[in-house]
């Protein structure tokens, strides 16, 4: 393996107890459940790239976007929201170079307002004009949506392709309000 395949990669290491102690699971790829490799997650180590981490088996469930660091005490996140514990699976982000586009639509089923995108978002209401965002279609790049305004609040990591409701990927009553690129800096 070649340094530029390593540095394509990413690793993240799951620990049972707070600062890194117990029973570890160290990953490398996705996996979509974590429940027969430990019971419980109360620290991680992202060592490179960027995952997302998911509170349900099979990707489902809140989730969780991990960039590289060290985090010693998974419960004192809890005040943001995070509930590690219950982490139950994991997804790699891949590293994509290149131009980012994605397309957001008012309605499900790609009707209403439209937009393109090629950059982030702090503000669909205020960008575009935009009351809602209820379907998509990422062309190119990987990225986050946000229920809030400026990055904030439950989001959802959105991988190319088309998402025609979120409402039937379980986000039911959810609004996406903010969306962000997830750059090669992880």
């Amino acid at each position: 393996m070649t340094t530029t395949d390593r540095n394509m990669m990413g690793k993240i290491t799951f620990y049972e107890e707070k600062n890194f102690q117990g029973r570890s699971y160290e990953c490398m790829s996705d996996c979509s459940d974590m429940s027969s490799h430990m019971s419980r997650c109360q620290s991680c180590r992202v060592e490179s790239g960027c995952f997302m981490l998911y509170e349900k088996n099979n990707y489902m469930g809140q989730q969780f976007f991990m960039r590289g660091g060290e985090y010693n005490d998974m419960h004192r996140m809890q005040s943001m929201g995070m509930m590690f514990d219950n982490i139950r699976s994991c997804r790699m982000i891949p590293f994509h170079r290149g131009q980012f586009r994605m397309k957001i639509y008012e309605r499900e089923n790609f009707g209403g307002q439209s937009n393109e995108m090629m950059d982030d978002c702090d503000n669909i209401q205020e960008r575009y004009r935009m009351s809602d965002c209820q379907s998509c279609n990422v062309m190119d790049g990987h990225w986050l949506m946000y229920e809030q305004p400026h990055y904030k609040g439950r989001m959802m990591y959105m991988r190319p392709g088309e998402y025609r409701s979120f409402r039937d990927m379980g986000m039911s009553g959810q609004r996406f309000m903010s969306m962000r690129r997830i750059t090669d800096m992880c």
